[in-house]
């Protein structure tokens, strides 16, 4: 599980300059054991309507492609 965070932690590290040039951001919260990704959306993106697109069909389509343990990413 630990190493499972690990990774998610790093491939959110490469989406996070595409958020943060929109003024937002993304915070890890958990990764559980059936392969959900917990995330918080700061910034401009906490208030944003497009919110829920970037998260599926940007963060949770890369974090697929680049862990396949990733089931699906939601916000809390």
């Amino acid at each position: 599980m630990k190493m499972l965070t690990e990774k998610v932690k790093k491939a959110l590290e490469d989406v996070r300059p595409s958020l943060q040039a929109d003024g937002g951001d993304i915070e890890l919260v958990e990764v559980k054991e059936d392969g959900t990704v917990m995330v918080k959306l700061q910034g401009a993106c906490a208030g944003c309507p497009m919110s829920q697109m970037t998260l599926k069909q940007g963060v949770e389509t890369y974090l697929k492609k680049q862990i396949p343990e990733v089931k699906s990413v939601e916000s809390v």
